[in-house]
């Protein structure tokens, strides 16, 4: 019986070996709009070390039907760092990110692939609106694109002059207000509301 028993575990190991993910590893670059892409900024141009569990709302429209999906997510960025996980609404982690200066190591929950946005755009949509504007100046000028930025609002335009992303801010402390990112071309709109966060500066 014990044999049996054994056995039985053995198999139900491999099968959940089988079914896990592989994580993904890329380099920090992600898709800013379709055809073009950006290199990410680094973590510590963030100039915070910062943990902060937000709810992230996305709303698109395909056809005459309007979807709407939630995320809530935490964030930690230190020095060298940043790492990013999405739960379920019963707190599941579904979908994290590692990013260091090696690349981007992401995962995926099993089967969650196709309903999910890839982790790297998620952290895509953080930190064009959380990294200072002086963090994203040498990516965007290696696509010719142009980020206009004040205390309230932020745009960034493509190499045609044509406004691409807008976003706007309910608060000059972009983490304590809601922001609301919204994609022009492929006409989707992400809500962020950061529901707590610690932050402190980075030293020199």
């Amino acid at each position: 019986m014990k044999t049996r028993y054994s056995v039985l575990v053995l198999i139900l190991s491999l099968m959940l070996s089988a079914c896990a993910s592989e994580p993904q590893i890329s380099t920090p670059q992600v898709e800013i709009s379709r055809g073009t892409s950006v290199t990410l900024p680094t973590p510590r141009s963030l100039g915070l070390s910062l943990s902060a569990s937000q709810l992230i709302e996305a709303k698109w429209t395909v056809g005459e039907k309007s979807q709407t999906q939630q995320l809530p997510v935490q964030l930690q960025v230190s020095q060298d760092q940043l790492v990013l996980a999405g739960f379920s609404s019963w707190g599941t982690r579904i979908l994290s990110l590692n990013y260091q200066q090696a690349g981007i190591t992401s995962d995926v929950l099993p089967g969650l692939g196709s309903t999910l946005p890839a982790p790297e755009q998620v952290l895509f949509n953080l930190m064009i609106t959380l990294w200072p504007s002086s963090a994203w100046e040498a990516s965007l000028n290696e696509v010719r694109w142009q980020m206009i930025d004040n205390d309230y609002s932020r745009a960034l335009f493509n190499n045609n002059g044509v406004k691409v992303i807008d976003i706007q801010y309910s608060n000059k402390d972009k983490l304590n207000g809601t922001i609301t990112f919204h994609h022009l071309i492929d006409n989707y709109t992400i809500t962020i509301k950061t529901l707590q966060h610690q932050q402190q500066p980075l030293t020199p």
